[in-house]
């Protein structure tokens, strides 16, 4: 089989000698696929760089965009977290509330927490803003719906505890609900070491250490039923609250109001001493309940 080739001649324009150049058609077939590919390479790269060039700056617009909704998503997180531990705080105010006020359980307030289980833990709030949210936005959206549900059982509860202190305004005023005065707790309520006997003993109040001087209020509405000297309690006083309340204030330097004489929550009515068997000034503070000695820490609200 005879090849077929194309023969290309070069004549000079100052020389009189000719050029030859003979190429075989299948060597310019190739050479021209070559040349083709090249061109279509080229083309595709110009046409990329283009179109990168054209969408980069909305490519990075829509990147600065997705890190602001992921910060977003965080901020929300931290404020689903937040109002979780808000209303717990005030599932154990309620409960506080009842409990002074002696009121029965009311319906649902053990289950406000307990729908379908504990409460759910905290959503990731820290989660990297690189990495991908999709996660804590399922868990903030089941977490949404259980606070709603929450929060209407605690509407209810609510409402039920607002219609039982309406009818116990008298008990309320009457029951011991602030500390009697300022200072820190020195000793709690219970079994504790005697400091004068090293021997275990039963602690009936608690003690509150602060400055001689410093003034005791009524921490509710009361008559004054004692007022003098009472063994180790020294110069003391006792308040009768009505309903079976009684509270009891011993080590006073002075008592400021008689026997007999009505208080409101808040007045003075009395002054912070060391008398009596101590070591150091502060304030011996006693609830008792139908005659029986209670923590008076669960009756302070403030």
């Amino acid at each position: 089989m005879t090849r077929r080739h194309t023969t290309i001649v070069i004549i000079p324009e100052r020389t009189s000698r000719i050029k030859y150049f003979r190429f075989s058609q299948i060597f310019l077939v190739v050479i021209a696929s070559i040349v083709a590919l090249s061109i279509a390479v080229v083309s595709a790269i110009v046409y990329d760089y283009c179109t990168l060039k054209t969408t980069l700056p909305s490519r990075l617009s829509l990147e600065r965009e997705i890190t602001r909704q992921r910060a977003q998503i965080q901020a929300f997180a931290k404020g689903i977290n937040t109002l979780k531990s808000d209303m717990g705080a005030l599932q154990e105010f309620q409960k506080k509330i009842t409990v002074m006020a002696n009121i029965e359980s009311l319906n649902g307030e053990d289950a406000v927490f307990g729908i379908g289980g504990s409460m759910p833990e905290d959503l990731d709030a820290n989660l990297p803003l690189s990495e991908d949210h999709r996660g804590v936005i399922r868990q903030m959206h089941e977490q949404i719906e259980y606070l709603a549900d929450v929060s209407s059982i605690q509407k209810e509860s609510f409402g039920e505890l607002y219609k039982s202190l309406e009818s116990r305004k008298s008990f309320l005023a009457s029951t011991p609900a602030v500390r009697p005065t300022s200072g820190w707790m020195s000793s709690g309520f219970g079994y504790r070491t005697s400091p004068f006997t090293g021997l275990r003993e039963f602690h009936q109040g608690i003690d509150i250490a602060t400055r001689m001087g410093t003034p005791v209020v009524a921490p509710a509405d009361g008559t004054v039923t004692f007022a003098g000297r009472k063994g180790g309690l020294g110069l003391a006083m006792v308040i009768d609250h009505g309903h079976g309340i009684v509270t009891r204030y011993g080590h006073l330097q002075k008592c400021l109001v008689k026997r007999g004489v009505c208080v409101k929550r808040g007045d003075e009515i009395a002054l912070v001493g060391n008398t009596g068997r101590t070591t150091a000034p502060h304030l011996h503070y006693e609830v008792r309940l139908n005659g029986l000695p209670v923590n008076p820490q669960k009756y302070i609200l403030n």
